[in-house]
């Protein structure tokens, strides 16, 4: 199989998903009005309510919900093969991720831009509220801490890659001045950005950075942790114009064009699939294609986490709800573009099948080390550049990724406490400050208390991320398809993908029962037990709120 070719086709189907389906959804479903005063105007307050230029805030949003989880998740799922790897991420794409980070936002933004666990409560029901928003925030600390552990071993793994990723910091912060204080037009600072954020690569290349073997009696991996975090802490407090706005922008142009480089060296190198279509040779000990590709591949198809990005920041940054299209039907194919490359990269970027068959001859083989090294091969046999420039590109492309999303993380972790401040009326916890301390310090608690001074913990938890995740997509999009049904709107495009979404997470997750049984992962195998358990209760809530919705729409219709 061609990779120009599957390139071609995938990219076609995402441009036109874009250009008919999601303007049916913005015009038939979700009914965008371009006078409605968004809460980015009445609740303004230049922290984190601020109306956004719509291309910055498809920025924000792209790199925020992106994460490294569309490079890992397809890089694992090719071990079965890339064909249902790609199937999965074009629908997927089209048909559930766009909907669903589109309607979260759209949601949010209708209701003073709370989050979709805050929104639990109208919607279904209190009971329903509190379960999903302990969920959501059980989801934020493990994607937090488990992101901070693949920053720093991607740091550690490419030292050329350090000034490129935290460069990107300072010139967010010039850009935020320029843009919001100087009143510069977006286009220069951009420009500038952009070729300031390459010329980084080529510095970083050759002035490696690598922190001391012993950092305050620390190791590196576990010191790059503290690091991070202490970022993070940061820049969740300062206002979003300064540094969140911009740095999620300048990546994301800076990502964008890195997706455009890699689908020209495909074009150029027109390398050959060399991976089986389906694989039937598919190592001993790997879990079946069904239901388990549809949780290795969230980001990339579908992913829980984006509803919490599109309500928790997005929202509250969209200028006219008309934006809410571009920025999170057009986010949702940026993350499906990424995540078709990375197909095509761990399946084209190897010389031969036995080659391929070595680097996955176990199932988990996959991963951002695999996305560099075939992808590196592809860029420089089709542009011609060193292959060491070549990997020190898509390591940045990939901490880049990472990056964003745990600024986005640790920020929306800030917000569900000050939510539950509100709800259960405590008061230090409606504080942003306190409730930043809580929120990484619930972080490094699980990086180091369940880790060890290693700083892992967040990766003994990492098993449980697939299902959870996806079964958060699912409840976020009966959440949304029960909004539509109080508004007398068709609720069957939120509805369908719902309950596949549900579905194949919750025959994963008691598929999970199994294996953690088997394997004596008894404290893994009582969390998934109470995810599912809360899970089912929220589901049956919400069913229950469906139904009644309905019966309260056809009565008023018959008076």
């Amino acid at each position: 199989m061609s990779a120009t070719l599957l390139a071609a086709l995938g990219l076609s189907a995402l441009y036109l998903g874009y250009r008919f389906y999601s303007r049916f959804i913005a015009e038939e479903i979700y009914r965008l009005d371009p006078d409605f005063v968004t809460p980015a105007h009445t609740k303004r307050d230049d922290i984190d309510y601020i109306p956004t230029n719509r291309f910055v805030l498809w920025g924000h949003h792209f790199t925020a919900v992106a994460g490294a989880a569309p490079i890992i998740g397809p890089s694992i799922a090719v071990i079965w093969g890339w064909l249902p790897a790609v199937i999965w991420v074009i629908v997927g794409t089209i048909f559930f991720a766009g909907i669903h980070d589109f309607g979260a936002i759209w949601a949010s933004v209708r209701n003073d831009a709370r989050s979709i666990g805050a929104l639990t409560r109208d919607a279904v029901g209190a009971r329903a509220q509190h379960l999903f928003m302990v969920v959501i925030f059980f989801l934020l600390v493990m994607v937090n801490a488990v992101f901070a552990v693949a920053i720093s071993d991607a740091l550690i793994g490419a030292p050329s890659a350090v000034i490129p990723s935290w460069s990107a910091i300072v010139v967010a912060l010039v850009i935020g001045v320029l843009i919001y204080k100087v009143h510069t037009s977006i286009v220069w600072p951009t420009i500038g950005g952009t070729v300031i954020l390459y010329a980084m690569i080529f510095v970083g290349d050759r002035v490696p950075v690598s922190l001391p073997d012993t950092l305050l009696g620390l190791e590196p991996g576990p010191a790059w942790i503290i690091i991070l975090f202490l970022y993070a802490m940061i820049a969740s407090l300062l206002p979003v114009w300064l540094l969140l706005q911009p740095r999620d922008f300048i990546n994301g142009i800076q990502l964008a064009v890195g997706l455009v480089l890699l689908y020209g060296a495909v074009l150029m190198a027109s390398p050959t699939i060399v991976a089986p279509a389906f694989n039937t040779n598919v190592p001993s000990g790997a879990p079946p294609l069904v239901p388990l590709l549809f949780v290795t591949i969230a980001c990339g198809a579908v992913s829980g986490f984006h509803g919490l990005v599109s309500s928790g920041t997005t929202s509250k940054q969209l200028n006219k709800e008309t934006d809410a299209r571009f920025v999170g039907y057009l986010g949702s194919l940026g993350e499906g573009a990424v995540a078709l490359v990375v197909i095509i990269a761990t399946t084209a970027g190897f010389s031969t099948l036995t080659e391929w068959q070595g680097h996955y001859g176990e199932f988990g083989a996959g991963g951002i080390a695999m996305f560099v090294l075939g992808g590196s091969r592809i860029v420089s046999a089709g542009l011609g550049l060193p292959i060491e420039f070549s990997a020190t590109l898509l390591t940045v492309m990939a901490v880049l990724f990472a990056g964003t999303t745990m600024d986005a993380g640790v920020r929306l972790q800030r917000y569900i406490i000050q939510e539950w401040g509100v709800i259960y009326k405590i008061r230090p916890l409606q504080n942003g400050y306190f409730a930043t301390v809580v929120a990484v310090g619930a972080c490094l608690t699980l990086a180091f208390g369940a880790g060890g001074t290693g700083g892992t913990g967040g990766m003994l938890l990492w098993p449980l991320f697939g299902t959870t995740n996806q079964l958060l997509a699912g409840l976020t999009l009966l959440v949304i398809s029960v909004l539509l049904v109080k508004l007398g709107r068709p609720s069957r495009y939120t509805l369908v993908p719902m309950v596949f979404v549900t579905g194949m997470a919750f025959v994963a997750a008691l598929f999970q029962l199994g294996s953690l049984y088997r394997e004596g992962s008894y404290v893994l195998l009582v969390m998934d037990s109470m995810i599912i358990v809360a899970a089912i209760f929220v589901m049956l809530e919400a069913a229950s709120a469906l139904m009644a919705a309905r019966t309260a729409l056809k009565t008023r219709s018959s008076i």
